[in-house]
């Protein structure tokens, strides 16, 4: 299957996704790709848009090449994937020392997207989880947990393409898994689109932005989109 872009595969995850009630339900994204893909969805079932943060953890000299993912938060949520590590002989601290080389990153990134918007809170929500594709699953491995330790009742993956021995490693992070595609083999990402461009910070800002103001209020303050009380 190949995407024409990234908001035509947010379209397709719409149709394949189930009635969301906007009360308990809430868009996040993995920034940056995940971005375009989920603004689809929040638009399409009126619901809010959040992020979160994680950084993937490159073996060193191989930074393509996933040893885990580090996620945003008051402590450092470390993902390892313990084949890679495994076969490279590196142990924990060593593998901690690296991930703390992305923080600055991550903490830039927290700034610049925060904005002046309301954090939206996932505690007790159904919880849409995105991202524009997955190649080893890091980085979502990292988010489902982080997002669940944030108190996520129900976590539904959607995705546009992803291996599928990877998707089966998900299913067990998540109540729900949503993929429309599951090529073999699988390259990369970007193959299964026909424009891949880069999503740049300012891109990423504007959508939030603009579905802020689409939904009015965030559901972190209590309120459902629109304003009303719930």
């Amino acid at each position: 299957m190949l995407f024409a872009d990234r908001s035509q595969a947010g379209r397709m995850l719409v149709e394949r996704l189930p009635d969301l009630d906007q009360a308990s339900t809430v868009v996040v994204a993995l920034p940056r790709g995940g971005v375009p893909v989920a603004r689809e969805i929040a638009r399409a079932f009126g619901l809010p848009l959040e992020i979160v943060l994680v950084r993937k953890v490159g073996v060193p000299g191989h930074p393509e090449l996933a040893l885990g993912a580090v996620s945003d938060g008051d402590d450092m949520k470390l993902t390892v994937n313990r084949d890679i590590a495994g076969v490279l002989g590196l142990e924990d601290e060593a593998i901690r020392s690296l991930a703390r080389e992305e923080m600055p990153e991550l903490e830039r990134r927290q700034k610049l997207y925060g904005g002046d918007r309301p954090p939206v809170s996932v505690r007790g929500k159904t919880v849409v989880v995105v991202d524009d594709g997955v190649a080893t699953g890091a980085t979502l491995r990292a988010a489902l947990q982080v997002l669940r330790q944030r108190g996520a009742a129900r976590l539904i993956l959607a995705l546009p393409v992803a291996p599928a021995e990877v998707l089966e490693d998900l299913r067990r992070l998540a109540d729900s898994v949503i993929c429309l595609s599951t090529p073999s083999p699988f390259h990369a990402v970007g193959a299964h689109y026909a424009v891949f461009d880069q999503v740049t910070d300012l891109e990423v800002i504007r959508i939030l932005d603009e579905m802020y103001a689409r939904n009015g209020t965030a559901a972190g303050n209590g309120l459902r989109p629109g304003g009303k009380a719930p």
